[in-house]
């Protein structure tokens, strides 16, 4: 079969790509961006790559493709769609061909929630391939345990990072109603994506979707200190759940150690100690719930703890997740994915964590759908809070700009302390300020769900000057 593909340079798209390839199929793509390494990673895989959106595409195939594919960063009056909609071509969503075409035939592990899903998968999928079960995978990042981020696998197992974001222009539902999970993994559910959600109980509507698709045979696993978790299970739960947390009223609970090692425990029994590599670079109490969870769905098919906590003790975490870049002048510096004042808080805490009292210099960008909206700002200064320096950057104009005053947001961080934050519409003010403000000893944080204008080099050769 051939599969052309609309948007396959996203992350998940380009995943589905490589797993079609894997399964046998011609697979062709196009999107409005394609360049490394996501184009180069699917042209080694024999996927042929067109640039934009026009139909005159279609007039390059000898033979028209057998079924378009269709990301959703595709909408209505994009040139090529409407051209496929107009002949009457066959057409579906990558979740719902991922569902339908490979996961139909598997036991799915599903890891769904707020925050934390790819590092969790990335931590499952490791697990699993540890114990020797070779899974197939989806992750929506670069799990540094594997050479690439989606493979069909040999085994029966798949784990897949379960996104609540809708599936496509023609299907409002989340991607993560296709999956039908076998072991559902709930890690936790705030607001977000106000884009396309008004509100958290539009969200726990697609939960309860998703939860109603697990088999009786299957498991939940769930966060058992997330009231909107509790909520969604209230709705109706017709498979057994187990729950996990730091309180020991859960099923699966954990002591801390030394380094963010912990022990794992389930009914209050200590099972096994998760300690991680020295170049692991997981940090915080996010990743040992985290773990914990993950290592709650592996017991679901038969991996005892003990065997979870080894293949742990090898984990290397996803690529712009707390990941070091480099060091200049005794400074180093980080880059993460954090965006949601959540996530942000956690980041943080982690690196604190790491580095005790040496100073941290948190380098924010705001830009996914929900903060440019407005709807996180005035939690943003609290989860900065235990950042020494704050320098946020918000573009004054263009696709990433806000519609609202960063510096007037962060305010209350200056109330406490002078000139703890600062706020920036140019990048190369920016990257001067930290620099100026850098000193050796110091970690520089950058958080932001782009590419940041490459800010992460700019400020290493500035500060290695």
């Amino acid at each position: 079969m051939h599969i052309h593909i609309l948007g396959i340079c996203g992350t998940f798209m380009g995943g589905i790509a490589a797993i079609a390839r894997q399964a046998g199929h011609r697979v062709t793509g196009c999107d409005a961006n394609v360049y490394p390494p996501m184009s180069t990673q699917l042209e080694a895989q024999g996927i042929e790559l067109i640039e934009g959106f026009s139909p005159d595409q279609l007039l390059q195939f000898e033979k028209m493709p057998d079924l378009f594919v269709v990301g959703n960063v595709v909408s209505r009056g994009n040139p090529l769609m409407e051209a496929i909609l107009n002949q009457g071509l066959p057409y579906t969503s990558g979740p719902q061909w991922l569902g339908e075409q490979v996961l139909f035939a598997q036991h799915v592990l599903a890891v769904a929630g707020t925050h934390g899903k790819t590092t969790t998968s990335a931590m499952l999928a490791w697990i699993l391939e540890w114990n020797g079960l070779n899974p197939g995978y989806l992750i929506g990042g670069v799990p540094l345990n594997f050479a690439v981020s989606a493979r069909l696998g040999s085994g029966r197992y798949f784990v897949i990072e379960a996104d609540e974001y809708d599936t496509a222009f023609f299907d409002k539902r989340s991607k993560f109603v296709h999956y039908r999970p076998r072991t559902a993994l709930l890690n936790n559910l705030e607001f977000d994506h106000a884009d396309i959600f008004a509100d958290l109980a539009a969200i726990e509507t697609q939960f309860h979707h998703l939860v109603r698709t697990v088999p009786g045979d299957g498991l939940l696993v769930v966060n058992g200190e997330e009231p909107a978790l509790e909520r969604v299970i209230a709705r109706g739960a017709w498979t057994p759940v187990e729950r996990f947390g730091q309180d020991d009223a859960n099923e699966w609970s954990l002591i801390p150690q030394a380094a963010d090692g912990f022990i794992v425990r389930k009914q209050g029994q200590a099972l096994a100690t998760v300690q991680w590599a020295s170049d692991s670079g997981v940090m915080g109490r996010h990743n040992q719930q985290n773990a914990l969870a993950a290592i709650a769905a592996a017991h679901h098919i038969g991996i005892s703890p003990v065997d979870s906590a080894k293949a742990l003790g090898e984990f290397k975490n996803v690529k712009r997740r707390l990941e070091t870049i480099g060091s200049a002048n005794g400074v180093t510096v980080y880059d993460d994915f954090a965006h949601h004042p959540t996530a942000i808080t956690t980041t943080v805490d982690g690196l604190r964590r790491r580095v005790g009292s040496a100073r941290i210099l948190a380098v924010l960008e705001p830009r996914s759908n929900t903060m440019k909206l407005g709807v996180m700002k005035a939690q943003l200064p609290d989860s900065l809070t235990e950042a020494d320096k704050v320098f946020a950057y918000g573009a004054s104009s263009g696709k990433d700009s806000l519609g609202w005053d960063l510096g007037e947001v962060l305010s209350p961080l200056n109330a406490v302390e002078k000139d703890k934050a600062k706020a920036f519409d140019h990048l190369d003010a920016l990257v001067s300020a930290v620099v100026s403000e850098a000193r050796p000893g110091d970690h520089i944080l950058v958080m932001s769900n782009g590419g940041f204008g490459g800010v992460h080099q700019q400020l290493l050769k500035a500060l290695a000057k």
